[in-house]
Order: structure tokens, then C-alpha cells, then sequence
């Protein structure tokens, strides 16, 4: 792990719509730099591109550059134009889609049943896992790693699938889990085709290499060891452009040619009277499985991506090791924050046989997939973390759980977070090669300010009584600055959560002291998400705050809480006379400092409004 310490110097640069945003959702997209939509930009006003199925010179240049662009792409990737060949599609899904419609047309033709296998590992994302419903129930998930070499090493059958099956199947498995970014074993190809087994001798692999190559170079030195068909999405990798991929090893090929539908520019000849027929291109792999006119403008946009994506980076190595060690410093963070109670604050998923995750880029990605907890053990849901991140401009989605099932998809709520006091759904964080030590520094900040209870609050209607932390109590009356506890009139029903001291001459957060006389605190409010201003007073055992609705509010604490006891105190217990300021109005001095910390024009109703 090596952090990449040119990005910090190029980052405002190439990246300006990321200055003042802290952008956490790589795995969804990374972002575009600046010197792609230049040089794009350039290539498309410097010269004039026609539709590459024309023969006008125009269109001669777009077949000249898409065919450039595919070998420059297939180079890029790690894979020799000899073995392999490139589709281009709209994105991993349309190359998934591709190759099932292939072989549910192979299946019609050839198969006794009609239909063919499909087996799927259980972290497949959505698409991935769609497959299955060509098979007519014939489909198996894997719910393990281990369960996979078993198969392959035919220690245990699997239900509904013969040894001597000679049906077509597919394997199909991600490269990186969508969800926690663990990475799986890319052997399962090669002993896949190694085996001797009949049902396995008519199984292809397909690779969902989407996530992986976002931060990963991909490896197809050894055709022998690839998957048949591998699948990936291009903006995953440089943000721009929205482009897919299939990346068929050119001796399973004929599989695809099964393919019934065809379209424009995939055939040679067609007739429409009489004997409807007609003959499919076959010069090469992707001639025959490209329909309709080539996306040529975003190819030319690729070959500018893949340009600039190694001037910037130099290689796919070096993100590796520098997202690992920010994705490494982000979950040590995480792992480290606790409550007051010495609870953990985030739950965090990865494979629990690894000893020592986020540390080995060969088994994690970019990746940390987790869920927030309260001081009691209970979850706060992942769409609450997603919005009030949105209001710091703090951006990385929310992902929900297909319940019941080992799929996922993204970004949906319906009420169903929450479930019996388990979550439906995880937090989810992903960098990417443009990220930087001041997103991680940033994120954990956010965690530590909105979900890091540093004080132990017990609700008792309205009131919600403060204390300070065990490991910074002090004896009463021994330090007359320490004030212990301090009791909170919360505005309405709004449940406090917590109390964060601000020092209004220095503007700094002591949290390594107990709370203190005459000084503006910070509340911050779950359900809302926003924050009002508390001034504490404190004289001759009383305490004012500003935080009640219509201004200054006392009350006593109870007997044995009063750091001063006095015999005018005992004579007269409910005596509300204040020494420093007259009955009923508020302390000028200290809630001047606090306008002026905050800002502040006015307070109405106890509420900052700036």
C-alpha cells in the first residue's frame, strides 16, 4: 500500500467539480477529470466523424478510430487481441443479457429440456443473478466460496444437476461484491475448464468484472485461466464515457453465434418476401453481436478516456495500492470510534475468515460496507446516514438488501430498513483513483459529529438529563469549574442527542474535558438532523439555558447533584435569586458570544436562525 501523493496535486485541477464535496460513491461512478472532456472535446471540433456503417470518408475515419479504440481497450484491460475480442455495449447489464439471450437460443435448439443451467455466487449483484429466469428452475446459488470448490472438485452434487448433464450452463460469478467490495477467487475459470467432469465440460464462466476493474488491472495473460465471457462497465473505471464491455475469449465464441435477434449492421444480407432469411456478418466475434449503429462518439470518448487515465495515474497498479491505503485508513477509523459506554459505532461487514482485512488488495476492494449503532445496540437506518450526509455534501449511497435473498439492489426504501431490530440494508463507501486523505478525514469527522454519543443522556419526557463521561467526572466541589450534570429542556419532542462543547473564544471542540460554566454548547437533534445553540450558566448551584422555548429557563438539580451547599441554601431551598444577573433575563455577555460564534441574527423559540 503506497499513497499517491501527485493526485493531491492535480486533484483541484482536473477534478473541479469535486472542490468543497466529499464524493464516496466510486463503485456506483467514478468521476471524469477535466483533461478527458478537453481532449474530447478537441478530437470532436478538430474533426468531422460520419456513422461507421456509411463509406463515405467521414465514416471511414469512425470505423478507422472505433477499431483503433477496441484494440487500445482490449491492451488496457491486459488482453491479447489474438485470444480475445471486444463488444461493445451499453454497460455490464446489456453484456450479461447478451451472452443469457444466447444461450436460452442454444438451449431451444439443442437442448432435450429446452433450457439451460445457471449457477450464480451468492454475492452477484441484481443483474448478474437476472439470468436464472431463462432457465425454467434450472439454476443453483451458491451460497459460499467453499461451496464452489466443492462443485468443482466434485465433492458435493448439486440439486437438480446430474453428473453426466450434458445440458449447456453457465457459472456465473462477481469479481468484487457490489455490496462489500470482498473479492472473490478468479482461479474458478480455470479449474472450471480443467475439469474432467461431464456437466462440467459444457459450463462456461462469466466474469461480472465491473467492480473490480475500477480499482484493479484485469488479467487475461493466460487464455487458458480466463473466463469465457467477462463483462465491465467503462465509467466505472474513468467516469466518463457511459460505456460497456464483453470481453469473449475467442474459443468459446460460438456460443454467441446461437443468437437468434439480430440487427442493423450485424447481418450482410436479409430478405423480407418469401423466404424470409438472412445471412449474419462473421468476419470477427463483434461483428455479428453489435446491433444497430456503434455508440461511435463514446468510443472515441474511450480512447480519450483510457489516454488521459494513464497520463494521470500511470497504471492500474498504482490506484490499487493507493485506494487500498485509504480504504485501510477509513476502516481503522471506523473501527476505532466508540460511545461513551465503549460501544462500537459502526458494525462493519467483510469476510470474517481474514485475519487482516483491508489490507491486501488480492481480497478487498475500495470498498467498506457497514451499518451505524446507538450506544443501546440499536441500528440507525442507512437512508437516515444518506441524507444527513447529503446535507454536508458528503455523497455515497445507501444500499438495501433483497430481503429473504442474497441479491442487492441500490438506493430503494419502502418503509423496510427496520426489520424485528435488523437492518434491511448497509452504509456503503467506495473510493476511487482520484480520492484523497482529505475524503476519508472528512467522512470520519462526519461520523464522529453526528453518531459518536460522547455523553450519557437519559430521556425523561422533555428533559434530558446530562452527565458527564465516567473517565472525566470529577468530585464535586473540588473543580467549581466542573459542572455536573446539567439539566436540558429540549425544545417540543425533538430527541437531543447530544451535547458537543464549543469553546467560543478559541472555536475549537474540547471533548477530552467534562462540560463547563459559560459556554456555548452544540445539540444536535437525530430526528432532524439539525443543531441549535445552548448557553449554560451557572450560579450558586443553579443552571439557565437558552435552548427553552421563549427564552431563559432554571431549574434546580437534585440535592445530592448541588456543587455548593450553604446555610442560605438549606434555609431557603427554593430561593431563585441570582447574584450576577437580574431574575428572567438573559446573560448579554455570554449569549453575545454565542451570536457572535454562531453568526447568529436572532434566537426565536430557542432555535438558531442564522
Amino acid at each position: 500500500m503506497a499513497y499517491n501523493q501527485k493526485v493531491e496535486a492535480f486533484r483541484e485541477e482536473e477534478y473541479p467539480m469535486m472542490t468543497g464535496k466529499t464524493y464516496l460513491d466510486h463503485a456506483g461512478t467514478t468521476i471524469y477529470a477535466k483533461s478527458l472532456i478537453d481532449k474530447f472535446s478537441g478530437e470532436m471540433v478538430g474533426n468531422l466523424y460520419g456513422n461507421p456503417h456509411s463509406a463515405s470518408a467521414p465514416a471511414q475515419l469512425s470505423g478507422i478510430i472505433v477499431d483503433s479504440v477496441r484494440e487500445q481497450a482490449l491492451r488496457f484491460l491486459g488482453a491479447d487481441p489474438a485470444h480475445f475480442d471486444l463488444v461493445f455495449t451499453a454497460n455490464a447489464t446489456a453484456a450479461i443479457k447478451l451472452v443469457a439471450e444466447s444461450f436460452r437460443d442454444l438451449a431451444l435448439e439443442s437442448s432435450t429440456s429446452g433450457s439451460f443451467w445457471y449457477g450464480y455466487h451468492k454475492d452477484a449483484h441484481t443483474s448478474l443473478v437476472g439470468p436464472r429466469e431463462h432457465t425454467h428452475g434450472q439454476h443453483h446459488c451458491f451460497t459460499s466460496d467453499q461451496e464452489v470448490e466443492d462443485w468443482l472438485f466434485g465433492y458435493r452434487p448439486l440439486p437438480g444437476r446430474r453428473e453426466d448433464d450434458e445440458t449447456p450452463g453457465i457459472f456465473a460469478f462477481p469479481g468484487q461484491s457490489n455490496m462489500t467490495g470482498r473479492r472473490l477467487p478468479l482461479s474458478w475459470s480455470r479449474k472450471l475448464r480443467k475439469s474432467t467432469r461431464i456437466s462440467h465440460q459444457n459450463t462456461y464462466s462469466l466474469l461480472d468484472a465491473a467492480g473490480l476493474a475500477t480499482t484493479a488491472q484485469l488479467d487475461f495473460s493466460d487464455p487458458e485461466a480466463a473466463p469465457d465471457f467477462t463483462v465491465l462497465s467503462f465509467y466505472k473505471i474513468f467516469g466518463f464515457p457511459d460505456l460497456g464491455a464483453l470481453i469473449v475469449r475467442r474459443k468459446s465464441a460460438h456460443i454467441l453465434t446461437w443468437r437468434k435477434y439480430f440487427g442493423g449492421g450485424t447481418v450482410s444480407s436479409l430478405t423480407v418476401l418469401h423466404e424470409a432469411s438472412y445471412h449474419r456478418k462473421d468476419a470477427t466475434i463483434h461483428d455479428g453481436l453489435e446491433d444497430g449503429t456503434l455508440p461511435f462518439h463514446s468510443i472515441i470518448a474511450l480512447g480519450c478516456a483510457i489516454d488521459v487515465h494513464r497520463d494521470l495515474y500511470g497504471s492500474m497498479a498504482k490506484i490499487s495500492s493507493h485506494t487500498m491505503f485509504l480504504t485501510r485508513r477509513l476502516y481503522e477509523g471506523l473501527s476505532n470510534l466508540r460511545h461513551f459506554n465503549g460501544r462500537p459505532v459502526c458494525e462493519i461487514y467483510h469476510d470474517a475468515t481474514n485475519t487482516h482485512p483491508y489490507s491486501d488488495a488480492n481480497t478487498q476492494g475500495a470498498t467498506i460496507a457497514f451499518n451505524i449503532l446507538r450506544p443501546d445496540g440499536s441500528y440507525v437506518s442507512y437512508s437516515t446516514v444518506e441524507q444527513l450526509a447529503n446535507q454536508k455534501e458528503i455523497y455515497h449511497p445507501g444500499i438495501s438488501s433483497e430481503l429473504g435473498s442474497a441479491g442487492h439492489r441500490c438506493s430503494e426504501s419502502e418503509n423496510t430498513e427496520i426489520i424485528n431490530g435488523k437492518p434491511t440494508g448497509v452504509v456503503r463507501a467506495s473510493l476511487g483513483a482520484m480520492s484523497i486523505l482529505s475524503d476519508v478525514d472528512t467522512f470520519l469527522a462526519f461520523m464522529l459529529e453526528t453518531f459518536v454519543e460522547d455523553l450519557d443522556l437519559s430521556l425523561s419526557g422533555q428533559t434530558v438529563i446530562v452527565t458527564a463521561p465516567k473517565q472525566h467526572d470529577s468530585p464535586i466541589g473540588k473543580n467549581p469549574e466542573v459542572v455536573r450534570p446539567v439539566i436540558v429542556n429540549g425544545p417540543g419532542n425533538w430527541p437531543i442527542r447530544k451535547l458537543l462543547p464549543i469553546n467560543t473564544e478559541l472555536k475549537q471542540d474540547p471533548r477530552d474535558r467534562p462540560l463547563r460554566r459559560d459556554e456555548v454548547y452544540d445539540l444536535h437533534h437525530t430526528s432532524t438532523g439539525s443543531n441549535d445553540s445552548a448557553i449554560v450558566m451557572s450560579t450558586e448551584g443553579k443552571y439557565w439555558d437558552d435552548i427553552n422555548q421563549g427564552g431563559g429557563y432554571e431549574t434546580w438539580p437534585p440535592k445530592w447533584e448541588r456543587r455548593h451547599s450553604n446555610e442560605k441554601d438549606s434555609a431557603n431551598p427554593k430561593s431563585d435569586s441570582r447574584p450576577t444577573e437580574q431574575k428572567g433575563k438573559k446573560p448579554e455577555k455570554t449569549l453575545s458570544r454565542a451570536k457572535s460564534f454562531w453568526g447568529l441574527n436572532k434566537v426565536v423559540k430557542g432555535r438558531s436562525k442564522g
